[in-house]
This record gives structure tokens, sequence and C-alpha cells, in this order.
């Protein structure tokens, strides 16, 4: 089954990594890059993207005319979503258990981040009785 494990982060509006230094970014990195590869190698990842910061970020929806009428940028949130990946395991403890490895990246030092990973499962479909 597959699920989409949505890294959220540090608070809208605050700048990438403030106070990261060159070292500690770089063994970030290298520690998400290791946990894609790891999941690549064993036929579990489907797909994982870093995303833009919310101030790049925009709201879309359709006018009157069905034309894109955007609003935003919105950065008075609590946190954002960073990233994410989507995973194809056999059980949701696996997928907990991806989105755990994935929460104790490193920050600064070394010191893990503990970032919350929302889980859900992604649908393959409508449920059959709406068909």
């Amino acid at each position: 089954m597959k699920y989409i494990l949505m890294m959220n982060t540090m608070k809208a509006g605050c700048e990438p990594f403030p106070d990261w230094s060159k070292k500690d970014l770089q063994t970030h990195i290298a520690f998400m890059i290791d946990l894609n590869k790891r999941l690549r190698e064993s036929g579990e990842l489907v797909s994982a993207e870093g995303l833009a910061f919310p101030d790049q970020a925009r709201l879309v929806r359709a006018g009157k005319d069905g034309m894109p009428v955007t609003d935003g940028v919105f950065p008075e949130g609590k946190e954002f979503l960073a990233g994410y990946w989507i995973v194809d395991v056999d059980t949701p403890e696996r997928a907990y258990a991806v989105a755990a490895q994935a929460s104790a990246a490193p920050g600064p030092g070394g010191v893990p981040l503990n970032m919350p990973i929302e889980v859900r499962p992604v649908m393959s479909g409508p449920p059959p009785e709406f068909f």
C-alpha cells in the first residue's frame, strides 16, 4: 500500500535553516540523500521531493471565467510542508518506521530534529460504494 509521509517543519516566515553551519547543512542533506537511496534500493520509494519555502507559494482557484486567481503568501502559519516521500510498503507499521527515520534527520550539532512527519494512506481511487 502507498503512503505519503509529509515533513512539516519550522515556522513559516523564518529564514531557512537560520543558524545552521555549512557542516550541519551538509550532514542533514547527506542523511536525506542516504535515506532516499536506501528506500530506492529496497524498492519502497515511489517519489520524494523537497519543496520551496512558503514565500514562493500561492493559493490558486478558478475565477468566474475559469481563469486562475492567485492569493498568497501566507507566512503566518506555525509550520509548513517542507517535503514529502511516497512509499509503497506492506504495512502501516513500515510506513511509520520510515517516517521515524526521516524525523530523526540531524540538525545543528548532529542532534536529531525529531520533526513531525504526517503519515497518510494514498487512496488508489474512490471507495467502491461510489461506483
